[in-house]
């Protein structure tokens, strides 16, 4: 079966699914900040009762404002405490919506993205995930998967999502959980061809072919044995879509690990190398690569810090070192993401309350400021267009 490579038609058909408040503060600028706008930052804040999305616009020296009206109301609830997961927010690959997940109301925003990076509610666009407790979504050209992971409900569900914004569920997509699995991120490869999902609780790997009907296909032998307790993060390479990177969080502290796979195209996964690749902290949980696909990134809760590697051709990590957040009392410090453009890492400081912000040159990093986020919210996941 050749990869899912086109993009998929929007509309659904009878039933036949077509193929194809605290003020916040700016981030400390240079002494000649540039501030003309370069892109848009979306924090899902997991507000207990009513849900909403923090926006802030990103300067062109990677500084943070928020946008005029932040936090934007998502419709849906959150829970007012973490979520353990990543990937609860995403920005669609047309780059018109927001997705969210409404993890108190068992539910899925979606937010049309307007001209000054501000956000409104699609209407109707707030439909169930499918499950209980969705914690992660993921999409690729209308195609849209969410992890649920609640007890009596824990699963993976698709959806289309169309041109006008409306997440329509995609029959006979779902693929049932045992209630132990705890699944911690959902995503799929650059091409949309495999799809992949972290089972934190029993510290295994779901890896799933993607048909041409949307339907996943199991690969032969997932869910696949991770290579250290707690598979969390994971991320794709984004210039190579059969090599997969995952963080194993919950090993012991000062021994945490981050494996490298290669992904066959049934699904199958198989260790790089020497691999899992020591990381030397506690709690390695969130993952993210830079868009030339050199250097990996992985945010150590447990130890306030990122480990930083370079990633050889073949998908092999070197560890180059590990950068503390500046503030130890971020120690808790949880999701975060790369700059469109690359040069800015942002890294969601649960604790403090705050979105750090970090220069990128290669695979250094400098924390150089942070903006505040919401009063109230219990951030979870990092977007940006």
């Amino acid at each position: 079966m050749q990869p899912l490579s086109l993009k998929w038609p929007r509309p659904v058909v009878a039933g036949l699914v077509a193929l194809g408040a605290a003020a916040a503060a700016p981030a400390t600028a240079a002494a000649h900040p540039d501030h003309r706008a370069s892109g848009y930052v979306y924090v899902d804040d997991n507000s207990a009762d009513t849900n909403a999305v923090a926006a802030f616009v990103q300067s062109r020296d990677g500084g943070l404002t928020p946008v005029p009206g932040s936090p934007f109301n998502a419709g849906g609830a959150g829970t007012g405490a973490g979520l353990a997961s990543q990937g609860a927010i995403q920005v669609s690959s047309d780059r018109h919506y927001v997705l969210a997940v409404d993890a108190g109301s068992n539910q899925i925003s979606v937010l049309r993205i307007r001209r000054d990076g501000g956000l409104e509610l699609v209407p109707g666009g707030v439909v169930s995930s499918g499950g209980v407790h969705p914690v992660s979504v993921a999409e690729h050209d209308g195609l849209v998967y969410v992890a649920n992971s609640g007890a009596g409900g824990s699963n993976y569900t698709g959806f289309t999502l169309s041109d006008d914004g409306h997440l329509r569920p995609l029959a006979g997509s779902t693929v049932p959980l045992p209630d132990s699995a705890q699944p911690g991120d959902v995503l799929f490869n650059a091409t949309g061809s495999n799809l992949i999902g972290t089972r934190v609780g029993t510290s295994q790997i779901d890896s799933f072919r993607v048909g041409f009907d949307g339907r996943l296909r199991p690969a032969a032998g997932s869910p696949f044995t991770a290579q250290g307790p707690g598979p969390f993060g994971s991320e794709f390479r984004p210039t190579n879509p059969s090599q997969l990177f995952v963080s194993n969080a919950h090993g012991p502290a000062g021994a945490g690990t981050v494996s490298a796979f290669g992904v066959e195209r049934d699904g199958t996964l198989s260790p790089i190398g020497n691999s899992p690749f020591a990381d030397q902290q506690t709690a390695p949980c969130w993952v993210e690569i830079t868009r030339d696909g050199e250097f990996l990134f992985t945010v150590n809760t447990g130890s306030g810090s990122i480990s930083r590697y370079s990633i050889a051709a073949d998908g092999t990590l070197r560890l180059l070192g590990s950068t503390p957040v500046s503030s130890q009392a971020g120690v808790g410090a949880v999701d975060a993401r790369l700059s469109v453009d690359g040069r800015s890492l942002y890294v969601d400081e649960s604790r403090v309350d705050t979105l750090g912000v970090f220069d990128v040159d290669g695979g250094g990093l400098n924390e150089r400021g942070s903006v505040a986020l919401p009063h109230g919210a219990a951030p979870a996941g990092v977007a940006v267009r």
